[in-house]
């Protein structure tokens, strides 16, 4: 099997992660700024998450689902991944 690169998302698991977050933190009233800085993660790194454009690291995805009062499986499941 060849080896693919980490950073090719040819079917855009990051951008259904990304939308799942979003939909989470948007259904609780939630700004992006608010998670950010709840989270300690830069906004713009934030919104990158978000948008699909960065390969959020695990520990990342902890933050941001303990900043929303959740578990992080459920961005997984609301995603379908």
């Amino acid at each position: 099997m060849d080896r693919v690169s980490g950073k090719i998302d040819t079917e855009q698991r990051l951008v259904a992660l990304g939308r799942a977050i979003r939909q989470k933190r948007r259904d609780m009233g939630i700004s992006q700024e608010a998670l950010a800085y709840h989270a300690g993660i830069d906004r713009s790194h934030m919104g990158k998450i978000e948008r699909g454009e960065r390969n959020v690291s695990v520990l990342n995805v902890l933050k941001i689902a303990d900043s929303l009062d959740c578990k992080a499986s459920d961005f997984f499941m609301s995603a379908d991944l």
